[in-house]
């Protein structure tokens, strides 16, 4: 049983009981509910939120996508109802609100979803220049990371970037992919990744935490058939780049230990690592460049605003005094919930100028 798995069943029982309160107080502002048939409601989000998963393990159906896609729009809407029972008994305190006021404000949750929603599925292409030395051309990266293959985002999602890369050929030299392909709520078959064969850019990746849920040697091998080169504690020279493919470890709590003989002088040093973690240390040690994603910018508001005290760097390029950079990607997928605000489901070109 993945990591995945024991989370979810581990919060099932809590998110029912949260469930029953938050759908008690909502009805309270509308009217009033017997709460046997809450518990009922409560009992029923609970299994849609936990039965598909043990099915989509092992085949991944259109139902069993359906189910978690709302499973995942109404995860995303009890955070926003719930904070907006919190401001209608605030302002109450203060002051009684007429219905039609409160009436509005809840319908502010269903106009937000709308956006929300097509936000995490509008694939946008964002840019960035980094200067470097010891560059002997100008180098153009496609950076993704967090695709999330699953039952949320499935197929379509492989066939949004793949066209995305198809249409970026004639401008960029490679495509570098920061982990977390996939995301451990459903099966990976080794034909799932297979449209990257029709993308005329090599493709590198190097797995994230997420990509262990479905196993690794799945992702890895549905890789490898699709033609993405793996850099799994490898390296990889790309004309002035050397390339290194740090893979997520889930015993490295300290600083991953890195031989310095990776480093090569005279090539743009890269290191590709799914979390933007030991940034400082990479960089003395010789990385010119830090790719990393896993934040999802904090995805939509207000996870934003926690994102960023959680991450020291959460999203967007950043440079050290050393001259070295790192870039955290927002990502394409969505983590559970295909939601975003604030935050672009995006590919990012790096365009690497010589100094």
């Amino acid at each position: 049983m993945s990591f995945r798995t024991k989370r979810v069943l581990f919060i099932t029982p809590f998110y029912m009981i949260f469930q029953f309160f938050l759908l008690k107080y909502l009805f309270l502002l509308l009217g009033d509910v017997y709460d046997g048939h809450l518990i009922i409601l409560a009992i029923l989000i609970g299994l849609i939120h936990c039965i598909p998963m043990f099915f989509e393990a092992r085949n991944s159906t259109s139902l069993g996508r359906l189910l978690s896609t709302i499973d995942g729009i109404w995860m995303w809407a009890s955070v926003m109802f719930l904070i907006d029972i919190v401001v209608i008994y605030i302002i109450g305190i203060f002051a009684p609100l007429p219905n039609i006021l409160i009436y509005c404000l809840l319908a502010i949750v269903p106009i937000l979803g709308i956006y929300n929603y097509y936000k995490a599925h509008h694939l946008v292409v964002n840019e960035k220049t980094l200067e470097l030395d010891n560059l002997t051309r100008d180098i153009n990266i496609v950076h993704l990371s967090d695709v999330h293959f699953g039952s949320v985002r499935h197929k379509k999602i492989i066939r949004q970037i793949t066209s995305k890369l198809k249409e970026l050929e004639s401008e960029c030299d490679l495509a570098i992919i920061s982990g977390d392909l996939a995301d451990g709520s459903s099966v990976v078959d080794e034909n799932d990744f297979i449209e990257f064969n029709d993308v005329n850019l090599p493709v590198i990746f190097t797995p994230g935490n997420h990509d262990f849920y479905p196993g690794i040697d799945n992702v890895i091998k549905a890789c490898k058939k699709a033609g993405i080169i793996v850099l799994d504690n490898e390296s990889l020279e790309f004309d002035c780049l050397n390339i290194f493919g740090l893979t997520f470890s889930f015993e490295d709590w300290d600083v991953p230990k890195i031989d310095k003989t990776l480093i090569k002088q005279g090539f743009v040093n890269i290191i590709n690592y799914h979390v933007p973690y030991y940034w400082e240390e990479f960089s003395r040690l010789g990385f010119d460049i830090q790719l990393s994603g896993h934040t999802h910018g904090g995805q939509f508001y207000p996870a934003v605003n926690f994102a960023e005290v959680m991450f020291k760097y959460n999203m967007g390029l950043f440079k050290n005094d050393l001259g070295k950079y790192l870039h955290v990607t927002t990502g394409v997928g969505s983590m559970d919930t295909p939601m975003r605000w604030g935050t672009d489901s995006e590919l990012v070109i790096l365009r690497l100028k010589k100094k």
